[in-house]
């Protein structure tokens, strides 16, 4: 193994010392010989003091090229001696400082600072250049000449290639890279099949940037111009994984260059991109669709090895890196499906922009991710197409680091620089990639440099703020006519061969935008479906109860003595396991719960849930800060044993069919979390997957997520979800943070039945809804505005006879008697009815309905009149809120009925005055509004 560093080659003694036998016989030898050069026994030999000095530069682990750097008598002089410890240090600058020195710049024009690997620097000079030097690069040491030495580190560390490795804190993940890329030169030539293939998809790259700017004079696309290579590289990678058995592959990418890797990589008939570009049968995308370069796809592809492997480029909206996550979270759904638990048989590929993957901050959050447990995908291979510039910002503004890539030197991962004009470098990069990948599975960092050849849209002028950069672009040979010469050159390939590749593929697109010329032709009708202007703006006017998805209801229900069963199995332990005393209560109560002694809480309700859908068949995710214990104190669903710290979950055991319920403590992240889970929501549709905001309020750190993804994936991209947000909501006077999950912000996203909002008052209700959402057909997301202090409120507690004969009620109508006397209604949603009840009890408003709006969308008109048949025109209807009049669900409420509902009850609402923040952070300020909320509320 490794000869990296001294405290290597001291092991390796130690070993000797011990066996004779148990090192490798190349180490065998030296230790022999450097035990008969001193005149000393091999015991003598282990008894001298540690000759392996440490280095200054790197610790004690620092590095050391080879066991010649032992201070014994190796060479025979001091003189020897000093020369073989700088050529150590030297060989060690180059591996940990090579890359600052590589030549990765097509352009020529980057002017950072090189570093120093002069002799000088070293204390070497030329006269030291014959001298014979002991040089490793693991178990095989040779000696060579020192001139021989530096011209192989400088061909393997300082040309199109730069390696970042000695960040890594493991020596072997080290000398594994050092392995690769000191044994395995870049200087041998590529199979030629492997060439012509490079040139193929080069070739096919370029034509299609051409067909598409010519065709489309003006038209946005994006184009890859100047970073053709990553149609090529891709294909390399996508043969590479096959290689490896896998067969499924997930790409994320931002908008440049998709539609070049839509039709080269992925394979989408050429003829369906045209016919987007002609906006053909445009009617079907009235008020929704998306512009062609943010759209995926997926294909069953066979690699020129003979491997079948399944792609799929994930959809994408303009906000740059988002997709990152989402991504993950969908190929790891797909490994849980399929029961890939080692991870080998599925990969991701995410392609970033430079800027964007230093300057935007869900990178990070992914990255963190990537050896996370409840997480891990296998490792990711990320490539950033580095344009060396970000829109018209130049890179000395986009980032405090050298390289855009020092934000991936958090993980214990190699960072590859590859200079994006030299194709067979690239290939070389790729290889290595994927089997460091492969052997660790960890993600992987590629860094294709290369340039923009056009501007960021085919509208913009860049030399307005690059003028210099645009003057080399300009000189600059296009990639695929430098690799071609390079390859008549070396008489691999003929010109005319060349030209053929190119003028077959031409005639390709030819004969596919012929074909959508001919789709666009063909005659338009109006689709069916599309709905008439209608009164308020949010409900059709032709709508059919009778026929309606959103209102299906499928069987919640389960027996009493079902449930009884399931919350004893809850409660017990395995006879070994040493439960917290505090939770040995929980599990007494529990029990209590089933044999009828105490009533149904929020967590056991929730636990009987997740349970008996588990039993079903269907697979539990759950994630979110601290959700495994959850963060009032309620869940408990995993157990720590306090003698040893070993974990139990209470899910284990339930019955031998039944499927993983996880219950995943998330990393603090909202919007990388929240986006892995809406993935892995995407490709499970058979799972509960469920995302827990620590605080409700804290969703809006995923605002992109739930705006761009969950609120109208449905619309641009035809993409259903049926991911749970829990949201903890509920004002008790605990500050602006902690009180409003933002209520309205998801109502106002709320059009065509697109979401779900609900804001359950009782754990019956919870049990429910969750089991409902699995149960119906129809998926959409459900946003869950979940309690509390409700949690433990004595009146909100529920029986088992509800879960055995109730369902999700969308409305909770009054129960008072006599409701013809009725003086006025107030509808609520959540914890402020346990207030208002509360009130009515101890002040006898016997004459005030109280109903509940469980989920105020969506709710049809027919629902809510049938409550409200009971009561007679023109009693007065308020509508009560905790929330300022501004937030909450008021502003939906008015915006959908007026001031008057359905012709018959006058409307107006009772909450807490217009504010910009959600709540007081004063206790007593809200305990004072609370009780003037109230007493407006019934005598107003």
């Amino acid at each position: 193994m490794a000869c990296y560093n001294a405290t290597y080659v001291e092991r390796l003694l130690q070993k000797y010392l011990d066996d004779r036998n148990a090192v490798p016989e190349n180490w065998r030898a030296f230790f022999d010989r450097e035990a008969e050069e001193n005149g000393v026994s091999a015991a003598e030999l282990g008894s001298r003091p540690p000759s392996f000095q440490p280095r200054s530069i790197f610790g004690e682990s620092g590095g050391s090229a080879g066991p010649a750097s032992s201070g014994g008598g190796t060479v025979g002089n001091v003189k020897l001696q000093k020369v073989q410890y700088a050529s150590d240090q030297l060989v060690n600058g180059y591996r940990t400082r090579g890359h600052y020195n590589a030549k990765l710049d097509p352009l020529k024009i980057k002017n950072k600072k090189q570093t120093n690997l002069s002799l000088e620097a070293f204390g070497l000079s030329r006269s030291d250049l014959d001298q014979q030097v002991y040089y490793s690069s693991g178990e095989k040491i040779e000696q060579i000449i020192l001139e021989d030495l530096i011209k192989r580190l400088d061909d393997l560390y300082c040309k199109h290639i730069g390696y970042q490795f000695t960040h890594i804190d493991e020596i072997e993940v080290q000398q594994w890279l050092i392995d690769r890329i000191e044994h395995q030169s870049h200087i041998k030539e590529l199979p030629n099949s492997v060439q012509r293939q490079i040139l193929q998809r080069l070739t096919e790259a370029t034509v299609f940037e051409e067909f598409v700017r010519k065709k489309y004079v003006g038209a946005k696309t994006f184009s890859l111009f100047g970073s053709e290579m990553l149609i090529a590289m891709l294909d390399l990678l996508i043969d590479r994984a096959a290689s490896h058995h896998v067969r499924e592959v997930v790409l994320g990418m931002p908008h440049r260059g998709r539609l070049n890797v839509l039709t080269n990589i992925i394979g989408q008939p050429a003829r369906e991109l045209f016919a987007q570009f002609n906006d053909v049968d445009f009617h079907q995308f009235i008020g929704g669709g998306d512009v062609k370069y943010h759209l995926g796809n997926s294909v069953d592809k066979m690699t020129t090895s003979g491997n079948e492997v399944h792609l799929s480029l994930c959809f994408n909206p303009s906000h740059l890196e988002f997709i990152n996550p989402v991504a993950l979270g969908r190929l790891r759904a797909k490994q849980d499906r399929t029961g890939d638990v080692q991870r080998r048989r599925g990969m991701a590929v995410l392609i970033h922009g430079d800027a964007a993957f230093i300057g935007e901050g869900v990178v990070q959050e992914t990255l963190n991710l990537s050896q996370l447990e409840g997480y891990k995908v296998g490792g990711t291979v990320h490539i950033i197409v580095n344009n060396q510039i970000g829109f018209t910002t130049s890179y000395d503004d986009s980032r405090s680091t050298r390289y855009c890539t020092d934000i991936a030197r958090m993980l214990q991962i190699p960072v590859f620089h590859v200079n994006g004009d030299d194709p067979e470098a690239v290939a070389d990069v790729v290889s290595m990639a994927m089997d460091f990948r492969e052997t660790f599975q960890r993600d992987v960092i590629i860094d294709l440099v290369c340039y923009r050849r056009l501007g960021h849209n085919e509208a913009d002028e860049p030399s307005f703020t690059q003028p210099m950069m645009y003057k080399a672009i300009d000189k600059q040979m296009p990639i695929r006519d430098s690799y071609l010469n390079r390859l008549v050159e070396q008489g691999r390939i003929s010109s005319e061969e060349a030209n053929a590749m190119s003028d077959e593929y031409q005639e390709f697109l030819k004969k596919e935008y012929d074909i959508a010329q001919e789709m666009k032709e063909r005659s338009l009708r109006r689709p069916e479906g599309v709905w008439e202007e209608f009164a308020g703006g949010l409900e059709p006017t032709n709508e059919d109860p009778q026929h309606d998805p959103a209102d299906e209801c499928p069987e919640t229900r389960i027996p009493i003595d079902r449930s009884a069963e399931i919350l004893r199995m809850l409660a017990t332990v395995p006879e070994d396991f040493h439960r917290n005393r505090k939770l040995t209560r929980i599990a007494d109560q529990r029990c209590e719960m089933a044999d009828g002694h105490r009533s149904l809480d929020w967590a056991a309700a929730e636990a009987l849930a997740f349970a008996t859908l588990s039993m079903e068949g269907h697979r539990i995710r759950l994630s979110g800060q601290d959700s495994q214990r959850g963060t009032f104190n309620q869940r408990h669903s995993v157990l720590h044993d306090i003698n040893d710290g070993h974990e139990h979950s209470i899910f284990t055991s339930l019955s031998q069919k039944q499927a993983p319920v996880e219950i995943v403590n998330s990393p603090l992240s909202e919007a990388g979390v929240l986006g892995f889970d809406y993935g892995y929501s995407l490709d499970y549709p058979n799972a509960l997957v469920a995302w827990e905001a620590q605080f409700g309020d804290f969703s809006n750190a995923a605002q992109v997520i739930i705006d761009q993804f969950m609120a109208s994936a449905e619309d641009k991209w035809r993409r259903l979800s049926g991911l749970v947000l829990m949201l903890p909501h509920g004002y008790e006077g605990q500050g602006p943070e902690h009180s409003s999950a933002r209520l309205e912000r998801f109502l106002w996203l709320a059009a065509e039945d697109n979401i779900q909002v609900a804001i359950p008052t009782t754990p019956a209700q919870y049990f429910h809804i969750l089991r409902r959402q699995m149960k119906r057909t129809w998926k959409k997301p459900l946003i869950l505005f979940t309690p509390k202090s409700l949690l433990r409120h004595p009146a909100a507690v529920s029986t088992l006879e509800e879960l055995a004969n109730n369902k999700f009620e969308r409305i909770i109508h009054d129960t008072r008697e006599n409701p013809e006397q009725t003086s006025r209604v107030i509808m609520c949603s959540g914890k402020v009815y346990y207030d208002l009840a509360h009130y009515r009890d101890e002040h006898q408003r016997n004459d005030v309905a109280i109903i509940r709006v469980e989920q105020p969308y969506p709710l049809k008109n027919h629902t809510v009149q049938a409550v409200l048949d009971q009561y007679q025109d023109g009693v007065p209807l308020y509508w009560v809120q905790e929330e300022p009049d501004n937030m909450g669900v008021w502003p939906y409420w008015k915006l959908r009925y007026g001031h008057r509902m359905f012709e018959r009850f006058p409307l107006s609402v009772i909450a807490r005055e217009t504010s910009s923040s959600p709540a007081t952070g004063s206790k007593a300020a809200h305990e004072y509004e609370q009780q003037q909320l109230l007493e407006r509320a019934f005598n107003t």
